[in-house]
């Protein structure tokens, strides 16, 4: 494939015309959890600020920004908050963590991002992930199966995602891992992708799957998952492999930098998004509707 930038963007053409069914029940693999001890359960009944650090990617390659929308800090920007926890009886204890995106409008002043004087780009979102800018990874795991419960909104820009970075990405990020479990696009609601990308050189190189479901992604909950062995990666949706459509058979990546991963005893930390997408035309007019929206996170488990 063609050299993307870092932090790609779903490509159109992949979830709508060459997306891969699910796995049936007799193609499916074991369970991926089977054999695995929960290692992380967080349900949030709270946000854990000694857990999630909100704002923008821990990076230093870049000003950790992403298309058409600032990150707000645990405290919020600009007079708005995105993060709460709100009740829900559709989750298991009956609360979820809202993450929200606003049009704010008009000139911002939140740090190193670059869109504050763009009347396009003046939205507030938010981002939560267990590692700092300064390399800190509060919670990170070699191997496990990651898996998140969400419903997504329907809306022309959003760019929700579940993802993983390697921890060395941080401060020696000429070279990264990036295993994106969802990235689903918010007029796209039966339709999201799954992603492996080793960004910089030597050996970049990327991995994509798309994925149609039978649900309404913005209208129910539904599973995400990724099983991340020494070598390789799975993705799954509802606990069914993902079915590769080359092949059909489950998906499956090999991580090219494994060796490098475990020589430096290395680690993958969550992030959970809500972004909005830069590379398709903007709302003319935006719908007062559309000023305000958000996604739903019931929990996010890691099985090792």
């Amino acid at each position: 494939m063609s050299k993307l930038p870092r932090r790609t963007f779903v490509k159109a053409s992949l979830l709508a015309g060459a997306g891969s069914m699910l796995g049936s029940r007799t193609m499916a693999a074991s369970d991926p959890t089977s054999g695995r001890r929960l290692v992380f359960d967080e349900q949030f009944r709270t946000i854990d600020w000694t857990i999630w650090e909100a704002g923008r990617k821990a990076t230093t390659f870049d000003p950790g920004f992403y298309g058409r929308s600032a990150f707000a800090r645990n405290l919020g920007e600009e007079d708005f908050n995105p993060y709460a926890i709100v009740d829900d009886a559709a989750t298991a204890n009956g609360k979820a963590l809202q993450i929200s995106a606003k049009y704010i409008g008009k000139e911002m002043s939140v740090p190193h991002y670059y869109g504050n004087s763009e009347p396009q780009q003046q939205w507030i979102s938010g981002n939560l992930q267990t590692a700092r800018t300064d390399g800190t990874i509060m919670r990170g795991w070699r191997t496990g199966y990651f898996e998140t419960r969400m419903i997504f909104p329907k809306h022309p820009l959003t760019w929700p995602a579940f993802w993983l970075m390697n921890g060395r990405s941080i401060l020696f990020p000429k070279t990264s891992i990036e295993i994106d479990i969802v990235e689903q696009k918010g007029f796209e609601p039966s339709n999201y992708g799954a992603y492996l990308h080793e960004w910089g050189e030597p050996g970049e190189r990327h991995d994509e799957v798309g994925v149609k479901t039978p649900v309404d992604m913005t209208t129910q909950y539904c599973r995400y998952g990724m099983l991340v062995t020494e070598t390789e990666c799975r993705p799954y949706f509802e606990r069914e492999p993902v079915i590769d459509p080359a092949t059909g058979r489950p998906t499956v990546w090999t991580i090219g930098r494994a060796a490098e991963i475990k020589a430096n005893n290395d680690v993958f930390w969550p992030l959970v998004t809500l972004a909005l997408r830069a590379d398709v035309p903007y709302p003319e007019p935006l719908l007062e509707s559309d000023h305000e929206t958000s996604m739903r996170v019931d929990y996010v488990k890691v099985y090792a």
